[in-house]
């Protein structure tokens, strides 16, 4: 029975070893490399309905991104991406508060986790994808750095039907690089990222009017471009 026991933690600790080492090997070299397709990006393409439907995506490095822009998606995202560890726990509180008042369970994700699920995951829910979200997310917090964490979402989120990262967005719905973005623009796509394929910014609704105009008061409360300092660090 003892050699049965020990046999059983032998392999499961060998299988644990696997399960991180495999981990770090996908999540490591986007610290360096630009993810060249993700799995959001490929579900959109495999479901697409248009023969002429194609991706849309301009990488653009840190330096390159607009500040306020960057500013302008936190502020709608994830206003305390700068300080936590990839999991907002005081926001996830409120949620589960709310739900047992008997309000509307909604998301709290990050950055961070959104990164983790666009990147790496399929869509849809299930409790195995949130327990592989939550690994990942805790792996590339630990690995990329927020800078890097930042860079790679503002060039792979979702913009429109095959739009994705700031780039492709600024000029799809602007016609315009986004170092040319107005902070009002930057705040109208920053706005939309809620439901990306039911707003357009170049031609906003008066509530996607009503949010960029949020976006930017809070802006000023944080006190501007400052709020990413911490991300140079």
């Amino acid at each position: 029975m003892k050699k049965l026991r020990r046999l059983i933690i032998r392999y499961l600790l060998l299988l644990m070893l696997t399960v991180i080492v495999l981990s770090l090997l996908v999540v490591v070299p986007f610290r360096w490399l630009n993810p060249p397709l993700t799995m959001v990006m490929a579900d959109r393409w495999l479901h697409a309905g248009d023969e002429y439907f194609r991706l849309r995506q301009t990488w653009l490095s840190w330096d390159e991104i607009p500040k306020q822009a960057a500013l302008a998606v936190i502020t709608s995202e994830d206003q305390r991406f700068p300080l936590h560890q990839g999991f907002d726990v005081d926001a996830i509180i409120k949620v589960l508060r709310t739900a047992g008042n008997g309000g509307q369970l909604r998301g709290a994700s990050t950055i961070s986790q959104q990164v983790a699920k666009n990147v790496y995951l399929w869509t849809g829910r299930s409790w195995l994808r949130k327990g592989l979200e939550v690994w990942l997310t805790m792996l590339i917090e630990l690995t990329w750095g927020k800078q890097r964490i930042l860079e790679v979402y503002l060039n792979i989120a979702e913009w429109g039907e095959g739009v994705f990262g700031l780039e492709a967005a600024s000029q799809y719905h602007f016609g315009k690089p986004a170092s040319q973005l107005t902070p009002m623009q930057s705040a109208l796509l920053a706005s939309c990222l809620p439901s990306p394929l039911n707003y357009d910014p170049a031609r906003p609704a008066q509530h996607l009017r009503e949010r960029a105009s949020w976006n930017l008061e809070q802006q000023r409360r944080l006190g501007g471009t400052q709020w990413l300092a911490p991300l140079n660090q």
